[in-house]
């Protein structure tokens, strides 16, 4: 997908140039899978997934911004045509684990690390920042926008923690944000499904350029429920753990993404939309 492909496309649309035709006079809605490796982004490719958020230290952080090189190399092997469709990339912007107020300076580097992957090609970017009272921080996530330079830019689980989603969803579409992520304020999205429900809703009666992606704790069997709620996209880890000792200077396991699962999670969506 060129660059062009990606700003004319409706950034309420969940389609890729892949899922074109999926489920026809259906709903549509997206496969995203976190992964922190290229080897990832192979699976959630040969899985089905149309997007990747990319990142680092998920299991320990939650996520944090990947390198250069990491993105780099996982554009190359999204877009190759040789075997499978290509995957969007979107790599997560976050300089650091804990909340998400940020100052100046860690505000700076997040707007470098945007530049920089998107001058990589990447085809959007993940963010999110607060403001001390709990509130979108208007400003910083402008600047992270602007620095996006016309690619997606989805605002995290940040979201979960806002007083007034509501509010905080027609604060992030007129900013021009194009996705959000969020559990529906729980730590399992299963379990926020009402409010990922009234979010959705709110969405479309108030006709907001942005979709509603369920996250957090998703598993094979709620994809479902989440996509009853009416959600664009759903967006789950689909991680194991694997063993390998490192010695005392190392952990002694890491984390991969796990076939089986990326395809069973593309399975189960399916099996979802053809039953709406």
């Amino acid at each position: 997908m060129t660059d062009d492909d990606s700003r004319a496309r409706d950034p309420r649309d969940p389609r890729s140039p892949r899922d074109e035709g999926r489920h026809p006079g259906g709903r549509r809605v997206a496969l995203e899978i976190a992964v922190q490796d290229v080897a990832g982004v192979r699976t959630a490719r040969a899985g089905g997934a149309q997007r990747v958020e990319l990142c680092v230290a998920l299991g320990a952080t939650g996520g944090l911004t990947p390198s250069v090189g990491l993105v780099d190399v996982a554009l190359a092997v999204a877009e190759d045509f040789t075997d499978h469709e290509p995957v969007e990339v979107h790599p997560l912007i976050r300089p650091r684990a804990g909340g998400f107020v940020y100052d100046r300076t860690e505000l700076d580097v997040m707007v470098a690390d945007v530049r920089a992957v998107v001058d990589a090609g990447a085809h959007g970017v993940v963010v999110g920042a607060l403001t001390a009272d709990g509130r979108v921080d208007v400003e910083a996530v402008r600047a992270l926008v602007a620095a996006a330079e016309g690619r997606e830019v989805t605002f995290h689980r940040a979201l979960d923690t806002v007083p007034d989603v509501l509010r905080a969803l027609d604060t992030l579409a007129a900013l021009g944000v194009a996705r959000v992520l969020t559990s529906g304020g729980e730590a399992r999205s299963v379990d926020g499904v009402e409010q990922l429900r009234r979010c959705a809703r709110h969405v479309h009666d108030e006709a907001l350029p942005v979709q509603v992606q369920a996250g957090g704790g998703v598993r094979v069997a709620d994809i479902a429920a989440l996509v009853g709620a009416g959600v664009d996209a759903v967006h789950l880890s689909a991680k194991t753990v694997v063993q390998d000792a490192a010695g005392p200077g190392g952990a002694s396991e890491y984390e991969v993404t796990d076939a089986g699962l990326v395809v069973a999670a593309r399975d189960a969506l399916d099996a979802a939309l053809s039953a709406d």
